[in-house]
């Protein structure tokens, strides 16, 4: 076999391989989603420490009452057992993301299933701490009314009136808060994993 002979196998050698650099560089594409939603992520949990430590001083800044004080706290303390278990979960898939090893279409899928479950959990967290921020809310409303309204509602006819309204306002919110959840979820994180998703997809082909 001559010079050219050996030339030619080798460059049919290299076309029959391709199918290699095209698959890594599809690995490689998925890193970019994947930065996008750590940074996200990163951003957000520090938010969301922030929003908590406000919340804590609200009864100072809005002046409560010792009754609404007493109130504002039992709800608090059992708000912060919530965040601490869901932040703990947010904060343990952020390590997890850090260490995504994206080399392997396996280990690229087992990631996208990380995400996907995550987006849920973060889901679960705002409808878990929603009624604790709309009462969080009423409270600041009607800080100085608080006595008058424990009398009216002890009173049957007005206080079914008023506690009808309370339930379809905490109705309203709750569907409003979830149709923004799910906006905002996949807004910061959907989209990112469906790119991811698409990469799978073609790794498959």
């Amino acid at each position: 076999m001559d010079f050219n002979d050996m030339q030619s196998a080798w460059n049919n050698d290299k076309a029959e391989n391709v199918v290699i650099p095209t698959n890594l560089e599809k690995l490689q594409s998925a890193k970019t989603p994947l930065d996008k939603i750590r940074k996200n992520l990163k951003k957000e949990f520090v938010y969301q420490i922030i929003s908590i430590l406000f919340l804590g001083f609200i009864p100072v800044l809005y002046k409560f009452t010792p009754l609404v004080i007493t109130a504002f706290y039992g709800l608090f303390a059992l708000f912060l057992v919530i965040c601490a278990y869901f932040l703990a979960k947010l904060f343990l898939f952020y390590k997890r993301l850090n260490k995504a090893n994206t080399n392997t279409k396996d280990n690229l899928y087992d990631t996208y299933f990380d995400i996907r479950l995550n987006m849920e959990l973060y889901k679960s967290f705002t409808y878990s701490v929603m009624p604790f921020a709309l009462a969080f809310v009423t409270m600041i409303i009607l800080k100085d009314y608080s006595q008058e309204i424990i009398d009216v509602i002890l009173n049957k006819k007005s206080g079914d009136f008023i506690l009808g309204g309370l339930f379809a306002m905490f109705i309203g919110v709750m569907t409003s808060a979830a149709f923004i959840t799910e906006w905002w979820v996949n807004y910061f994180y959907g989209k990112y994993a469906k790119e991811i998703r698409k990469v799978i997809d073609e790794l498959k082909e």
